[in-house]
């Protein structure tokens, strides 16, 4: 049996791009024609480099979106205004270092809106935009290997969408998961996988979340997965997958929440797939957590075994070792190689840069087939 290997979803977007993606995000002039242009030779692009390089489950690297966790506000009514993020928890105490951050990834240029508002699904057309784009560039490379396409979860849009609207926390999810259905069936129906990007169940802690105590964030992170279930409930499970990421920075993480305070949740969720970082320095030792959980029989760990912090390039010899510590918890048929975050998250923000991301993936294959060896 050969490994399969996959990455969480954003790539690089190149400059151009990104600025079409910016402009459109504040509502400023574009050319239409231009962007749609730019996004589909990206998509083929981002498409021939994933296989070039040994990926066998590929995505459209979010390349039409701005980015992960604030894309919908165009799909869905009740988002408005723009409210300044707080400071990480971790970099509130080292300015400086979060200028030297900001100067080598780019700074986030995205609106960051509030939920002001009832939240209905208004427009799914950009959604089958993105599923077109994705089907159609497949189509031009002759592709018909296994594809995932990204949607930002229910507990995702409420940690980045400040809820200023609903009287709770568990009603702005309930509208939020009738909202977002039709985008995950629709990815589904197109014969795509789909992942959810839930930042929130660990990265929320030490951000948006950062006043509870852990116990109080733990609720909060059950209510999201709750939601979750409810959004896809009676989808196919195994051909759902979801992303556990502590924030895609290089900053010290440490305040961030340790895996084993939210594994049971992470495990409740309906995703039969679960992404998590397990490359960088302050989760990389958390394999142990996994060890000694009771994970369900039809869950599948897909660790990240390459960094999305770092220009180092893994070597395959290393992978092979990562990969080898989860296929003796579940089985070689239970583990998927893939990567800790996306390698540009934001339009515009990213530390890797373009040919590394390439050089990484073929490391991760090399990797892959050195542990399926053994």
């Amino acid at each position: 049996m050969t490994i399969e290997t996959t990455h969480v979803g954003s790539l690089p977007r190149g400059d151009a791009l990104s600025a079409l993606l910016i402009a459109k995000d504040k509502g400023e002039a574009y050319d239409a024609e231009a962007f749609e242009a730019t996004v589909e030779e990206a998509i083929r692009d981002a498409i021939r480099h994933q296989r070039e390089a040994g990926v066998s489950i590929v995505s459209d690297g979010e390349l039409g979106k701005v980015g992960y966790s604030t894309y919908m506000q165009e799909r869905l009514s009740g988002f408005g205004g723009h409210i300044d993020r707080k400071p990480a928890k971790d970099l509130a105490a080292h300015p400086n270092l979060a200028k030297k951050l900001s100067a080598i990834m780019g700074s986030q240029e995205f609106t960051r809106a509030s939920c002001i508002g009832e939240v209905k699904l208004v427009d799914l057309q950009p959604a089958l935009d993105d599923i077109r784009r994705f089907k159609e560039a497949l189509g031009a490379e002759a592709d018909t290997g296994r594809a995932f396409m990204n949607a930002a979860s229910p507990g995702l849009i409420t940690a980045f969408q400040v809820n200023k609207y609903y009287p709770s926390h568990e009603a702005y999810l309930a509208d939020l998961a009738a909202a977002m259905r039709p985008e995950y069936e629709a990815i589904l129906d197109a014969g795509f996988d789909i992942q959810f990007d839930c930042p929130d169940l660990a990265m929320s802690a030490h951000t948006g979340y950062q006043d509870m105590d852990q116990e109080e964030f733990v609720k909060v992170a059950a209510a999201n997965v709750e939601a979750l279930n409810a959004a896809t409930e009676g989808l196919p499970k195994d051909r759902m997958r979801m992303h556990l990421c502590w924030g895609n920075y290089e900053g010290p993480h440490d305040h961030d929440i340790p895996l084993e305070k939210v594994i049971d949740v992470v495990l409740s969720a309906n995703p039969s797939t679960i992404l998590f970082e397990s490359a960088n320095p302050c989760h990389e030792h958390e394999w142990t957590v996994w060890r000694d959980a009771d994970i369900p029989d039809d869950k599948v760990l897909a660790p990240g075994v390459i960094d999305t912090c770092s220009n180092y390039v893994e070597h395959p010899e290393l992978v092979a070792q990562r990969l080898g510590r989860f296929i003796d918890i579940v089985g070689e048929d239970r583990v998927i190689a893939s990567t800790d975050c996306g390698f540009g998250t934001f339009a515009g923000y990213g530390k890797i840069d373009p040919e590394v991301t390439w050089k990484k993936l073929r490391n991760l294959r090399q990797g892959a087939d050195i542990a399926s060896a053994r």
